[in-house]
């Protein structure tokens, strides 16, 4: 695809999506709270679609997610506080500000050792916290997620050396690994349910108590 082609694509789902939001009953009546539980639900469907490898529904579910930005980006904008190309140029900043193997500072060495995705996600790491002072558990830690998704991220923090850079992408039986922890959360969700617990609730407050112990 031709830059010009990419820039007037978007340059029009910007316009459309203007004309959405002064025109459409409904769209003029959303803020960013009514929004983002939707801009969820659309990442869920995309994550369903690449789990099932099915491209059609990527393409579907990759412009709904797009729609989602473009509209909250307009929404910061009538507010001041930022537009579109603004966080673009903002996350093309710390793209490159975290790749400096790809990206080298002048006159800097930076990223000659990477030569795996481990080392890649561990110099990720370390330029948060070093470069974007970002140390503290409250810069990372997401209330909002899911108990399964937020444990999984409490457990690569408590084993930042062992964690995988792409979990499963190495394990040649993937389908057979995703099938057997699938049944074994699936008996523990049924296992939560004959005692009257929300297995929710309980994985949450297990992964709580074990990141209590990242903030000392």
């Amino acid at each position: 695809m031709e830059s010009g082609e990419l820039a007037g694509a978007l340059e029009r789902l910007d316009q459309v999506t203007r004309d959405l939001r002064e025109k459409c009953p409904w769209d003029r009546e959303q803020d960013a709270r009514s929004i983002v539980p939707h801009t969820v639900e659309e990442a869920y469907e995309l994550a369903e679609a690449a789990r099932e490898g099915d491209d059609a529904a990527m393409r579907d579910e990759l412009g709904d997610v797009l729609f989602q930005v473009v509209f909250l980006s307009l929404l910061l904008e009538e507010r001041g506080e930022g537009d579109l190309a603004g966080i673009a140029k903002q996350l093309t900043t710390k793209l490159i500000r975290r790749h400096p193997h790809v990206y080298p500072p002048e006159e800097s060495e930076a990223g000659r050792d990477i030569e795996t995705a481990d080392d890649v996600r561990r110099q990720w790491d370390e330029i948060k916290r070093d470069v974007e002072g970002r140390s503290s558990e409250k810069d990372w830690r997401k209330p909002a997620l899911p108990a399964l998704i937020y444990a999984n991220k409490v457990q690569w923090k408590l084993d930042p050396e062992e964690r995988p850079a792409n979990a499963g992408a190495a394990n040649p039986d993937l389908d057979r690994a995703e099938e057997e922890v699938g049944r074994m959360l699936w008996e523990a969700v049924a296992e939560a349910r004959r005692r009257g617990v929300d297995p929710e609730l309980a994985l949450r407050a297990v992964a709580e108590r074990h990141a209590e112990g990242l903030q000392k």
